[in-house]
């Protein structure tokens, strides 16, 4: 893929211009549904100008199946850490293939990064922060640099900072859209029944919320949709949302 620099500085005038569009947004879609949403972004919001983001992971095939609806080419960024479950990696070609989606981008850590810091793979076990940012935040950035919004999978059921998640966003450089955000767990599972689309074969082994191997756990009665991700450790994002 082509990489773009990224400007050095925002100014203040383009961050409130961001800002405001994205409460525009809100404002407009309010009472919108998901795919009414999706279709508005894609093809008349930002045409060309926008990706989505997946992770692949335990509720990943809702939004893809509701996105391939409106346009199975919208480019598909996925951090491929190097760290992935192998089921992780076939669910990926399964639900492309499935629903038609002719864009995936596999996003990578640069080598010399790699090289660098994390020449033995083994980064996580010491700093779980610096692993996410070289393997997901830093490639992230690269990826959507050419890019003015990015669509995301997240939701206020997960807890945390996303209790309060709203639909539109503005986050540095980008307006982020948060389709399902307001979608509950019963709905999550109901579409996927009803469009019977397959799910994460780690799911029924216990696992809510799916990431890197090293630091994603099956549980037991979960809380919340992250639990099981980076056990015992006060983390509860990999840093691409902060």
């Amino acid at each position: 893929m082509t990489v773009t620099k990224l400007p050095l500085k925002q100014t203040a005038s383009e961050q409130q211009s961001r800002m405001d569009r994205a409460a525009q947004l809100a404002d407009r879609f309010s009472d919108a549904g998901a795919l009414t949403i999706l279709d508005a972004i894609l093809t008349r919001e930002f045409p060309g100008q926008i990706a989505l983001v997946s992770s692949f992971g335990a509720e990943s095939a809702v939004l893809l199946h509701l996105a391939a609806q409106v346009d199975p080419a919208v480019p598909v960024i996925f951090l491929e850490t190097g760290k992935h479950f192998a089921q992780t990696l076939s669910y990926r070609r399964k639900l492309a293939n499935l629903l038609g989606l002719s864009n995936i981008i596999d996003v990578i850590p640069a080598a010399s990064d790699l090289a660098e810091k994390d020449s033995a793979g083994e980064l996580w076990r010491a700093d779980a922060d610096a692993c996410c940012n070289l393997r997901k935040v830093r490639p992230l950035a690269t990826a959507l640099a050419g890019f003015d919004a990015w669509i995301t999978g997240r939701k206020q059921f997960h807890g945390g900072a996303r209790v309060r998640l709203p639909v539109f966003d503005a986050h540095e450089r980008h307006i982020k859209v948060n389709p399902l955000a307001r979608w509950t767990v019963e709905e999550i599972s109901a579409y996927r029944k009803k469009n019977t689309l397959p799910q994460h074969p780690l799911v029924e082994q216990g696992f809510p919320s799916i990431g890197c191997w090293p630091c994603t756990h099956p549980v037991a009665n979960a809380d919340d949709g992250r639990a099981g991700r980076w056990r015992g450790r006060a983390k509860t994002e990999c840093g691409i949302h902060l």
